[in-house]
């Protein structure tokens, strides 16, 4: 007897139809992307590492001890005496040595020299893994089409802070300074967080599909993610400003809390003629306004997070939860550094919290503008 047909089954052929499986395009995406985010978070390991050597650098006084930018022959060291020797003569033309390390004997110079010199190299092999990793993506054509023009700007961003980092070291080569212009410093810490905020943010958006984004962007939470922007420039602000204050020591001086010498606001303001100088070079001022944005961005920080609070998402609840325990952990760090007169190990732990906060508030503002929807499969 001769089975029955389902009313919806195909006549005359015997073909199985099978469940429409996962596209050659989506798995190639998929690939794609996958390539990109890794490349995208060498970047990032070795921008936070950049920003920490960095920082050492400039807490060992090494950065004025090369006294050329040489961005191809710089790579090579010292390789005889007599180059140790000019290198070191070199370094000697400087106010820092004239004025700070007379008595430095060439031993000494090697050791802030290796400092600057690996900084420098470092840099260095970041624009080789952006040239290469970018090159090798985009021959093997796993570079996604909406990703493209984003990571290419990379590229020049990274040129960008190499010079401002020059410019920063020729600003303590005037033969009057004994350390480099604290604002190029700024522009030039800046600079670097900015780097690190952009390529977290496309690594970000690597590791989503295109059709994610899409959906998520339909469901943003628009207020969540104003005063998380908000909160993004304002933590910006703050290491710009701790910047001034790693520029000219100022952390070394007023190690007491929650007063200044013993006063609300520090003595002799303003004594620096003219008078904006004293935003930059006083050290009592520009603590005192590094400590005042450390408050208001603290109790900012207070009313973004409850406001994230609110949200439907719980990584977005939770990403915003990190950003207060960081910026809390931040806060304390910072007066205990001060009281402690800054030393070296407090202040690069300091400076590096301030990496984590920054990734953090990024992700943060991230997720409120491209939520992840948390499906609930049951309820019991």
């Amino acid at each position: 007897m001769a089975k029955k047909r389902n009313v919806f089954e195909d006549t005359g052929s015997d073909i199985k139809v099978h469940a429409a499986e996962k596209g050659a395009i989506e798995q190639g995406e998929a690939s794609g992307r996958g390539a990109v985010a890794v490349w995208l978070w060498m970047l990032i390991i070795l921008i936070v590492a950049m920003i920490t050597v960095g920082g050492l650098t400039r807490l060992t006084d090494s950065g004025l001890s090369i006294t050329e930018w040489d961005p191809v022959m710089g790579a090579i060291p010292p390789l005889t005496t007599s180059a140790w020797t000019a290198a070191f003569d070199a370094y000697k033309t400087t106010a820092e040595f004239t004025f700070q390390n007379m008595t430095m004997n060439i031993s000494e110079f090697k050791i802030i020299f290796w400092w600057e010199w690996g900084h420098r190299q470092l840099g260095r092999f970041i624009g080789l893994i952006w040239f290469g990793g970018f090159t090798f993506l985009l021959v093997s054509g796993k570079l996604p089409k909406n990703l493209r023009l984003s990571v290419l700007l990379i590229g020049p961003f990274i040129g960008v802070q190499g010079l401002i980092g020059w410019l920063m070291v020729n600003s303590g080569l005037d033969g009057v300074r004994v350390d480099v212009a604290s604002y190029w410093l700024m522009m030039h810490l800046g600079a670097a967080f900015a780097l690190l905020g952009y390529i977290y943010w496309i690594a970000q958006i690597s590791g989503r599909r295109e059709v994610d984004l899409l959906q998520s962007r339909r469901i943003r939470e628009h207020k969540l993610f104003g005063m998380s922007t908000g909160l993004m420039h304002f933590v910006a602000l703050q290491v710009l400003l701790g910047a001034l204050v790693a520029g000219i020591d100022a952390g070394r001086n007023y190690t007491d809390w929650p007063m200044m010498a013993g006063s609300f606001l520090p003595p002799d303001l303003f004594s620096l003629t003219p008078w904006w100088r004293n935003f930059f070079e006083d050290d009592g001022l520009v603590q005192f306004i590094h400590r005042m944005s450390a408050y208001f961005l603290f109790f900012y920080a207070i009313i973004v997070v409850r406001r994230a609070r609110l949200s439907a998402h719980q990584v977005t609840r939770s990403a915003f939860m990190t950003v207060m325990i960081l910026l809390l952990f931040q806060v304390v760090l910072g007066i205990i550094t001060v009281l402690n007169s800054s030393p070296w190990s407090l202040a690069i732990f300091h400076q590096f919290t301030a990496i984590l906060l920054w990734l953090a508030v990024v992700r943060g503002r991230f997720l409120a503008g491209y939520p992840i929807v948390t499906l609930v499969r049951s309820l019991k």
